[in-house]
Parts: C-alpha cells; sequence; structure tokens
C-alpha cells in the first residue's frame, strides 16, 4: 500500500528528507488556532485508504500533543488504512515509577494515550531504565532506533584519539556499543542527583584519559547539568576541553549556554530535536527502519 506523510508544525525539513529517501508522498496538513486557543486541524491530501505517517518530534510535549493526537484521530475518521507515529524524541519515560506516596506513573498513562490513536509508533532511543523495551508499556507495535552506529561514525570522522565516557553507572551499555562501534575505549562516571539540577559527578580514573580527547557522550541533554559537572571535573583533572554529545538536545532554559560557558570543547546533537547543535543525521537510519515499519 502506498504511504502518505505528514509533519507536524516544527518538523517539515526533517519529514521532507525522510519522504524522499523513503520514495514516499508528503501530504499537507494544515494547522491554526480558533481564536480561543482551540486547535483546527486539516488534511489537504485525502488519506482515505492510505497508509499513514505523521512526523513529530516531541520536545516540550505539552503545546504539542493534543494537535498529534486530533490529526492521529482525524485521518482514522478520514478513512486511512493504518496511522503510524514517527517520533524522533519519545518523552514522558522519565516517571517510569512511583518514587514517593502520592505520584502517578506518567510514562505508562502516555503510552495509552498514544497507542489508541495509532496503529504503530517508531522513535529513536528512548530513556528506557526501568522497561527494558518500549511494548512493556505501549500496546501497538513500538520499534526504537538505535542512534549508535551514527554517533560512532561521527567520532570516527571528526575526533583523533576519543574517549568516552558515560554519565552514569546506567549509560555504560550504551555507551560501550559506541566506543566498539568506534574502536575507542570507554568509562563511565559515578553520578549522585540531588534534584532535578543539582548532580554531581567523580571520575573514576583520570590518569587513564591523558592524551586521549574526552567525549561525553548521553542519551537526554535536558538540564545539562550531568555535562556541566563532568566537564568541570574533567578541566580540574588537567585534561583536554570534551566534546559534548547528546542523542537528544532538549537544553532546557539557560541550559546549552551554562554547559557552553563551563567550557565543552564542542557540543553535538543528533537531529532529533531541532537545535543548533544537530551534527549528526538520523534521517536515513530511521528510513531504513522505516523500510520494514511494524
Amino acid at each position: 500500500m502506498d504511504s502518505l506523510l505528514f509533519a507536524m508544525p516544527g518538523n517539515q525539513d526533517f519529514a521532507a528528507r525522510l519522504a524522499k529517501l523513503l520514495e514516499w508522498e508528503s501530504g499537507v496538513l494544515q494547522q491554526r488556532r480558533f481564536p480561543d486557543g482551540e486547535t483546527y486541524l486539516r488534511f489537504l491530501n485525502p488519506p482515505g485508504g492510505r497508509d499513514v505517517a505523521i512526523v513529530c518530534s516531541m520536545d516540550r510535549p505539552d503545546s504539542k500533543f493534543l494537535a498529534l493526537y486530533f490529526a492521529a484521530q482525524i485521518a482514522r475518521e478520514l478513512g486511512a488504512a493504518r496511522v503510524g507515529l514517527i517520533l524522533p524524541y519519545l518523552p514522558y519515560m522519565r516517571q517510569d515509577a512511583r518514587f514517593q506516596e502520592g505520584e502517578g506513573i506518567t510514562a505508562r498513562h502516555f503510552a495509552g494515550l498514544l497507542s489508541g490513536c495509532c496503529d504503530w509508533l517508531i522513535t529513536v532511543d528512548p530513556h528506557l531504565h526501568r522497561y527494558h523495551d518500549l511494548n512493556e508499556i505501549y500496546s501497538v507495535p513500538a520499534r526504537v532506533v538505535n542512534s549508535a552506529p551514527a554517533i560512532a561514525g561521527w567520532i570516527s570522522r571528526h575526533i583523533r584519539h576519543p574517549v568516552l565516557i558515560g554519565p552514569d553507572a546506567e549509560s555504560e551499555q550504551w555507551v560501550a556499543e559506541v566506543a566498539r562501534a568506534a574502536s575507542c575505549p570507554y568509562t563511565v562516571l559515578q553520578k549522585i542527583r540531588r534534584g532535578d539540577r543539582d548532580v554531581a559527578v567523580s571520575l573514576p580514573d583520570a590518569a587513564s584519559l591523558a592524551g586521549k580527547t574526552p567525549v561525553l557522550v548521553d542519551d537526554i541533554a535536558s538540564s545539562a547539568r550531568t555535562m556541566i559537572s563532568a566537564v568541570s571535573h574533567l578541566k580540574a583533572a588537567g585534561l583536554a576541553a570534551p566534546v559534548c554529545i547528546a542523542v537528544h538536545a532538549l537544553f532546557a532554559g539557560d541550559a546549552y549556554a551554562a554547559l557552553q560557558a563551563a567550557g565543552a570543547g564542542r557540543i553535538v546533537s543528533c537531529n532529533t530535536v531541532t537545535h543548533a547543535s544537530n551534527a549528526i543525521d538520523l534521517c536515513g537510519t530511521l528510513a531504513s527502519a522505516l523500510q520494514n515499519r511494524p
């Protein structure tokens, strides 16, 4: 069945590249606000009988979700054969347990909402911690695309004598995969998080990093406090200014400027979230995965 690709606002360039790589037709989805703030949507390309995919990176999700939900449901209402969501960044994975009395497990609630409006979804490196697979909480087929090969390729092409540094013990398996693909060593920091913006790290063996270019790698840069603390630690140890790589460049508030001011040598991210630091293109990786979508 031929596929029709739509982009939510802000995702047009990413969607256009995907459509070209996949040889899918690009559709136009009109969106505007009514005077009272409600969302208006109109498909200018009929989705009836088509396999529809909608691209939307979900950073700042509360301002984006309702329009995405409506778009998927309207596509179904208009007779789309199947509706899939291409979400380069998938939010609401942080609250995957009840840490304090009175809290809810919002990861499951968000998964229920998305599962109710689509037939499949695909994303890049979600923040899986207590869940090992998205299909533990999503009731529709949910596929994860791995950014590690693309990141390793960028490191191999741009950095001499790299040593990868993971921000915490939880990152070791993922950082090790990037290091293997880039044929370089790695180490992992010990992290103590006291709050959303209060993070301390310790370097296990600074002497082993001498003569190498440290490369900090993390999946999400939100407050960037983990990277900022690590940069300060590495500088204090007399090491070269580290390259900082994030898969998802959220950079809330002044986080990006603060990381620059801390002395990062270069800040690089994948293009799952549009940002000035984007340097690692995952469109080809996603396109390959979409050839055999769920």
